[in-house]
């Protein structure tokens, strides 16, 4: 019978960290999306907002 394989500190160092983890680990990164997101969308919409205006005759 095998014994179990257990999971020491020092092999998960050598493990890369994930991409999604490393955005979400960074305060200033997430302080910008929330930051732009928001602000894109609301011009984008403003945008088409206007465009849907009729022209006048």
């Amino acid at each position: 019978m095998a014994a179990p394989q257990t999971i020491r500190p020092e092999d998960e160092a050598d493990e890369p960290v994930p991409a999604m983890q490393q955005l979400l680990d960074n305060p200033f990164l997430l302080l910008f999306i929330g930051i732009a997101m928001p602000t894109v969308l609301y011009v984008v919409w403003g945008v088409m907002e206007i465009v849907g205006i009729p022209l006048a005759r």
